[in-house]
């Protein structure tokens, strides 16, 4: 799901953007930027070593699925790995060889990095994943020191 929906916008980025900015509301804009680095646009020019780069990390995130328990932790990984392969999509696809293309980006709230959603989802899943994890360590103390008493 985060895949087609971050490919949907996009397309609606590329297509609707191209000549104009769209402002919404205080900050927050629309705004078509492509984009060859990765986080902060560092790394520009680097796009064959950021999409190996890419898929070893979804490679690795697909194969510990299973280790990560309740459906919030499934949640939290599925939203990397979907914004993870939307970024991917792009470097693959959007440019003039394998790895060569550039990220669409096009969420911009002048205070911060523009980005797409696919980053979007990448820094929730994150945050989901973590949290998750610090809640289940708590329960999973919580019940060793319940079942030492």
């Amino acid at each position: 799901m985060v895949l087609a929906a971050d490919q949907a916008t996009k397309a609606w980025a590329v297509a609707a953007l191209d000549d104009r900015i769209i402002d919404l509301v205080w900050t927050l804009r629309l705004r078509l930027v492509h984009n060859t680095g990765f986080a902060f646009s560092a790394g520009r020019g680097l796009g064959p070593v950021l999409a190996l780069v890419a898929i070893v990390i979804v490679a690795i995130l697909w194969s510990s699925r299973r280790r990560v328990s309740g459906a919030w932790g499934a949640i939290g990984l599925g939203a990397i790995i979907g914004g993870a392969l939307g970024n991917l999509t792009d470097r693959v696809f959007r440019g003039a060889g394998w790895g060569r293309g550039a990220v669409v980006d096009f969420v911009d709230l002048q205070w911060w990095p523009i980005f797409n959603v696919a980053d979007a989802s990448i820094t929730v899943g994150l945050a989901v994943v973590l949290v998750h994890l610090y809640l289940s360590e708590r329960r999973g103390r919580a019940a060793a020191q319940g079942s030492s008493e």
